[in-house]
């Protein structure tokens, strides 16, 4: 079973069982729906079968092949172990990559040393493959820090939770390092959702005409919260690149193999200097938005047991054993690393210290400011105003 024809046949159970609102709006068809699918570039069969593609290849090594599949199922425990620590209290919230773990380790690892990544708040996986230490992500979520990491010691940027936003910051950066004259790509990340945002679209307009050396990584992992990607456009999403002037391809989001190609070539593209490139990984969230989502309320058990036939951890898995690339010690070893990582990340976040009180003033401004000079003092006094703890 191809992406293509469960794409298909779900949008069709999808679009007859929608009330239409009107009998022009019931009349009138998805210009995605009059004609063949949208063309797929695949390099991984879901049953974990090695196919070629014309315009994009790669030769990897087993030890890369294995490379990658342990880059996806540490993220994976590491993403479990997050979500378990948000239902025990120690999170405010999380937000999984469950069943993207293929878009992200296969993009990031695209990534040269120079390039420089603008991400959401779920690229847990290409944080990983930045070398931001995974404990570093949940100090936000559990509320003691911004961030917790120095953006530009992995040029990995902090996480946006304003939706849509990174793309024009990205698109900045990109036209400032080419007007530097280096030689070097930025990345953005974001989501079906974030496409309808207009600073998506701005982003859009501004990297075509100044031929900024951008990637736009679209992770279309088929909901936007509650909202189905049908309700959100009329075409495939990386078509809509050719209406701002620049290419876009459509990519299977659960194969690493050609999600590693396809971002090398938008890459190396950018850096050639013939700007933007949109990437529509097409891929889907196992799991929930966020954990304070219930996706039970919006979707059907079918449609992700659908999806976990194609899962992109037991697809690489099946290539490898087939091959001959990875045997059972390989596995063991894996899943004690797994193991540990979950226990060092649990032990990380029950012993982050708490915030200095004062530190909501800091980096404020650049070089201070009298109005926060005012209140820091204000609050130092009504913190000391508190005696032996008593709350007054």
């Amino acid at each position: 079973m191809t992406v293509e024809s469960t794409a298909a046949r779900k949008t069709t159970r999808r679009s007859s069982g929608a009330k239409r609102t009107s009998s022009a709006a019931g009349a009138k068809k998805a210009p995605a729906a009059q004609g063949a699918e949208p063309e797929l570039v695949q390099l991984l069969t879901p049953e974990g079968e090695r196919v070629q593609h014309p315009d994009y290849d790669i030769d990897l090594s087993a030890e890369e092949l294995r490379g990658l599949y342990r880059d996806m199922v540490l993220t994976r425990r590491f993403d479990a172990e997050a979500t378990s620590l948000q239902r025990q209290g120690e999170l405010g919230l999380w937000a999984s990559l469950l069943g993207q773990e293929a878009a992200q380790i296969g993009s990031g690892r695209a990534l040269r040393d120079d390039d420089y990544v603008f991400p959401t708040y779920r690229e847990h996986g290409v944080a990983w493959v930045r070398g931001v230490d995974p404990t570093n992500l949940l100090g936000m979520f559990r509320g003691v820090n911004h961030g917790g990491w120095d953006p530009n010691s992995n040029n990995f940027h902090l996480y946006t939770i304003v939706i849509g936003s990174q793309t024009l910051h990205a698109t900045g950066y990109a036209m400032g390092i080419a007007k530097d004259g280096a030689d070097s790509a930025v990345i953005a990340y974001f989501g079906d959702g974030a496409s309808s945002q207009g600073d998506v679209n701005e982003a859009f307009t501004f990297s075509a005409v100044y031929n900024a050396p951008v990637v736009f990584f679209c992770q279309n992992n088929q909901w936007a919260i509650s909202e189905p990607t049908e309700k959100q456009t009329r075409v495939p999403l990386y078509q809509r690149a050719r209406g701002f002037g620049f290419p876009g391809v459509r990519v299977d989001g659960n194969d690493v193999l050609a999600c590693l190609a396809v971002t090398r070539s938008a890459l190396e593209r950018a850096r050639r200097g013939e700007g933007p490139t949109l990437v529509e990984a097409f891929t889907y969230r196992m799991g929930a938005h966020t954990t304070s989502d219930d996706p039970t309320k919006y979707r059907r058990d079918e449609e992700r047991e659908a999806w976990e036939a194609k899962d992109p951890i037991l697809r690489l898995k099946a290539y490898l054993e087939r091959e001959g690339h990875a045997d059972e010690a390989f596995f063991e070893a894996l899943e004690a690393e797994s193991e540990a990582l979950g226990k060092r990340v649990r032990e990380g976040v029950r012993t982050m210290p708490d915030p200095d009180d004062m530190a909501i003033f800091e980096n404020v401004y650049a070089d201070g400011h009298a109005l926060v000079d005012e209140e820091r003092a204000q609050f130092a006094a009504y913190q000391a105003s508190f005696a032996d703890g008593e709350v007054k």
